[in-house]
């Protein structure tokens, strides 16, 4: 329990400190020593807990209560201060609704209902805590020196507000730490909330006019889910008598209609969070904040929060119909749809941002469908997107810093101009579509699991989402190695600490994709067996660990010469006599001089968002009205 408690309290005194030092030398130290404290600190609960069952443990505090409710309060405030500041309606009225709910829940239900264990510690939270430990403190460190090129862009004059930004990062790793490892669903809300308004105040930290208007589209939509969790958990103390989830979730797998709104809401939450349509605006909104915190939010943190709490809802969805097809329909749809727009976009950091939703909406699908094999699958969905998304994100940061671009056809011959980074970059794509990285590895189990519960309609979504994913994918890479007029080497001038995080995201990724066996036998698997009491059909441990040889063979051929001289360059055939190698200039049929050029086809008139979006958007209103209308007609109301 005392490294548990750790891990929350520490990363906060870790953004105290943050938030009051404004010399560069002193943050800098201060964040290497947090970020290493904190990694090494998961790493070691995970380590000193491997393989063992769920344990519940004892922890009660009613100060801890008080708190959980002030926080509330203050999350409401500094919501309502900005709405009123900047005259949103939407956010002031969504609120006051929360806090009002959350009153009303503190102190006529509350009291009656005592949760004794209030932490829990199982495999999946020891994952997320690894994910959180690592993932998310390698972000921070990587911020040190992009926040630095950062505010040097700014206008002169303008106020450094740095220290606000290291410390809210660092108190979005505490909050993420009570999600994960929370019992009393009170105290879990609390940390949910938490990021909300983190990832509210991240986003909008430039505030330009954009900025705040997609901050308040995030605090807006999030609102929505924050009020369906107050709704679940007045239904689960008036209705159940508890506020622990390990119980809620005994009793929902044994009396389903028990639970059924309260699943429903919960699920809703989860979906908000994970940024499913028609809710993905906000996370797409998130992309004109600084590269650091689309990093966060979109791999380690906030949008893993809502994919976790429908992981672990997975045993109620396989007996419970309502939440289930919502949960499923909604995820797939969104998985092919999303998939599909990433195919026009572009901007590097929109097809990071499309294909996030897409693989979030791919796990929640898989949660939604319940058994074993599709809770194995969604797990290593959840870790692999992780690693690799962070990963990317930190590239296209700093390619955009150094090419001054990040768009995808600014990215001509990347390996040329920045050899190092254009080899991570090309892992982190490739972990993402290709065999024998994770990613495939967890999609065919997908697969295995869809077609083993019937689920046709999934089938065909992730067949032709899985097709949308390779074109967009395939399209990348070939501009990585592309044609470009200039080939000089921009890449000197990248901070040591963007390499050092770097580094370490793509050692993790490698080290995730090798030893995926080692994480499914003392990781995962025991997970499944502690819910499900079997780990279902899976696949071989034999069938794993040669894709692990395959992976390294891959990465070395990858890497193999990457500080080494190069040898003698030849002119490049152009389809015709070369006139001007360096400029890409050759002659043509007509005996005249043509520039050699590529540019991918992004098929807008196509796959355009305000083409798709818009279905997948009334889909999935459709779909969710319909789960709720079916939940509030079959669940008994006892008040």
């Amino acid at each position: 329990m005392e490294m548990i408690v750790f891990l929350i309290v520490f990363p906060l005194i870790v953004a105290a400190l943050l938030f009051v030092v404004r010399q560069d030398a002193a943050r800098n130290v201060i964040v290497y020593a947090g970020a290493g404290v904190i990694a090494l600190a998961s790493i070691a609960v995970a380590l000193l807990n491997l393989g063992a069952p769920m344990t519940l443990i004892p922890f009660q505090s009613h100060a801890i209560d008080l708190i959980c409710l002030g926080v509330s309060c203050v999350i409401a405030a500094i919501i309502l201060a900005f709405a009123f500041k900047y005259r949103n309606v939407a956010a002031a009225v969504l609120a006051v609704v929360q806090i009002l709910l959350a009153l009303v829940f503190e102190f006529v239900f509350a009291p009656q209902v005592e949760v004794i264990y209030g932490l829990y510690l199982d495999s999946l939270s020891l994952l997320m805590a690894l994910i959180i430990g690592v993932v998310g403190t390698g972000i921070c460190v990587y911020a040190l020196g992009y926040m630095k090129d950062f505010q040097a862009h700014e206008p002169s004059g303008s106020k450094d507000r740095r220290p606000t930004f290291f410390a809210i990062m660092f108190v979005f790793l505490s909050a993420m730490y009570v999600i994960v490892f929370s019992d009393n669903m009170v105290w879990m809300f609390t940390g949910w909330e938490v990021t909300t308004v983190c990832s509210f105040l991240l986003i909008g930290y430039t505030k330009t006019d954009e900025a705040t208007r997609n901050a308040f589209r995030q605090i807006v939509m999030n609102l929505l889910g924050g009020i369906a969790f107050v709704v679940a958990l007045l239904l689960s103390a008036s209705q159940l008598g508890t506020l622990s989830f390990y119980e809620f979730l005994y009793i929902g797998v044994n009396r389903p209609d028990l639970v059924m709104l309260a699943v429903t809401l919960l699920a809703f939450a989860g979906i908000t969070k994970a940024a499913q349509m028609p809710f993905h605006t906000w996370l797409l909104g998130a992309m004109v904040a600084p590269t650091p915190t689309s990093a966060l939010l979109h791999s380690s943190t906030m949008v893993k929060a809502g994919v976790f709490l429908l992981v672990k809802l997975s045993p109620i969805m396989l007996v419970c119909a309502p939440p289930s097809i919502m949960v499923m329909l909604v995820g797939g749809i969104t998985f092919l749809l999303c998939s599909f727009m990433a195919i026009s976009q572009s901007n590097a950091k929109r097809v990071l941002a499309y294909s996030t939703i897409a693989n979030l909406g791919l796990i929640t699908a898989c949660a939604g469908v319940g058994t074993p094999e599709a809770v194995w699958a969604a797990v290593f969905l959840v870790l692999f997107h992780a690693v690799a998304k962070s990963l990317l994100f930190l590239c296209v940061g700093t390619a955009e810093h150094h090419i001054g671009s990040r768009d995808i056809e600014d990215m001509d011959l990347l390996f040329e101009r920045m050899p190092r980074l254009a080899r991570l970059m090309m892992l982190g794509i490739m972990c993402m579509f290709i065999a024998p990285f994770g990613m495939l590895v967890a999609k065919w189990a997908t697969l295995v699991s869809f077609v083993d519960t019937n689920q046709v309609a999934l089938l065909i979504i992730l067949a032709f989402g899985s097709a949308a994913t390779f074109m967009f994918w395939a399209k990348w890479l070939g501009k990585l190695a592309g044609i470009a007029s200039a080939q000089e080497n921009v890449e000197m001038s990248v901070h040591r600490s963007e390499w050092f995080a770097l580094t370490v995201m793509a050692v993790l990724l490698v080290a995730c994709c090798v030893l995926i066996p080692v994480v499914s036998a003392f990781l995962v698997e025991p997970y499944i067996m502690s819910v499900f009491g079997t780990v279902g059909q899976g696949i071989s441990s034999d069938n794993l660990w040669i894709g692990s040889i395959c992976v390294v063979i891959v990465v070395a051929v990858l890497l193999a010469g990457l500080n080494k001289q190069r040898g003698r360059k030849v002119g490049v055939y152009l389809a015709g006599v070369g006139r001007d190698n360096e400029n890409r200039m050759f002659q043509n049929a007509m005996s005249g001089s043509s520039e050699a050029t590529v540019r991918n086809w992004y098929m807008t008139d196509i796959f355009g968002e305000k083409r798709v979006a818009p279905v997948g958007v009334w889909f999935n209103i459709i779909i969710m009205a319909a789960a709720f209308a079916f939940a509030i007609v079959g669940t008994p109301m006892v008040f």
